[in-house]
């Protein structure tokens, strides 16, 4: 089963609650348990957290190395703040999306600057809650297309046989 990081960042907790009108009005949790839900129709399994500590995101980060291939992050703040969560993805070197509920480009200034962009496949921004499951699908998708071209670049075109990489 494929194993997926979602990570939320400071303040997200506060969904439903904070600036309805930017954010909407759906919780973390109803946020989380779609993605639950699409992630067991796409065979994923999983693992969400939320943090409101920098170092805490990057620590997580760098466990999804042991048994994840993917990472879906909404740093929020940290976007445009945290180069240790850039570096983190980047030493990692798993396929992330950014996610952001609102459109960052069409904010303030200073949140126009995504740190995160540089090292992602790919960045969800301005669909709201939906776009947790944009990102979920399109990752999902991405990681199956390049396990099939691992698996073609691992087979001996005279023997057919899979090359094993330490």
């Amino acid at each position: 089963m494929l194993r997926i990081l979602v990570l939320h960042g400071p303040n997200l907790n506060l969904l439903g609650n904070r600036e309805q009108s930017i954010y909407g009005s759906m919780s973390l949790e109803s946020i989380d348990s779609s993605l639950h839900k699409l992630g067991e129709e796409l065979g994923a399994e999983l693992v969400i957290r939320q943090s409101n500590h920098e170092g805490e995101l990057v620590t997580w980060i760098q466990e999804a190395r042991r048994d994840c291939r993917g990472i879906i992050i909404n740093p929020a703040a940290y976007t445009h703040t945290s180069i240790a969560i850039r570096d983190a993805l980047a030493a990692v070197d798993l396929p992330t999306v950014e996610v952001h509920l609102s459109n960052i480009y069409r904010r303030e200034t200073f949140r126009q600057q995504s740190y995160v962009s540089g090292v992602a496949v790919a960045q969800v921004s301005g669909f709201g809650p939906s776009g947790y499951l944009l990102a979920l699908r399109g990752l999902c998708e991405h990681v199956a297309k390049s396990s099939q071209t691992s698996s073609r670049e691992e087979t001996s075109p005279a023997g057919g046989s899979r090359i094993s990489r330490t």
